[in-house]
């Protein structure tokens, strides 16, 4: 009885542990997921991200950066989506960030977006139009810490 009860405890302890928030700066680095590479950095009071790479970045020939044609404002149609600022305004609330937009170049709309980090090297965030229980979630894995 006493060692299912020290046990229970310990596991207890290591998940209030785990459930620690961590500091807001954290999530400053270099992303990846299967799609995209990112580096979030801070602006002032919130986050923001650059992106680094997508698998749809570049023309046929592997090396010229696609342009954002689906932007809704014609005079950024011709800027290159290669580190184009497409993620700002992160606030960090609670453990969570939220309030972000997420502009996508793949089809010139503007995103609300959230994000958590699960542990040190680990990102989960989710874009969505409306409620966050109508969007897309993605993990991300730290590269490099900045």
């Amino acid at each position: 009885m006493k060692k299912s009860i020290l046990a229970m405890f310990a596991l207890l302890l290591s998940l209030a542990a785990f459930a620690q928030k961590l500091p807001a700066d954290e999530i400053t680095g270099i992303w990846k997921c299967d799609d995209y590479k990112i580096e979030v950095f801070k602006a002032g009071k919130t986050y923001s991200a650059r992106l680094l790479w997508s698998k749809v970045m570049f023309e046929a020939d592997g090396k010229t950066a696609k342009k954002d044609v689906k932007n809704p404002d014609e005079k950024l149609r011709s800027r290159s989506v290669q580190g184009l600022t497409h993620i700002t305004g992160l606030v960090y609330r609670d453990g969570e960030y939220v309030d972000g937009k997420l502009y996508s170049v793949e089809d010139g709309n503007s995103y609300s977006l959230k994000g958590k980090l699960k542990g040190p090297d680990d990102l989960e965030t989710r874009g969505y139009k409306g409620v966050p229980l109508i969007g897309k979630s993605f993990k991300w894995k730290r590269i490099e810490k900045l």
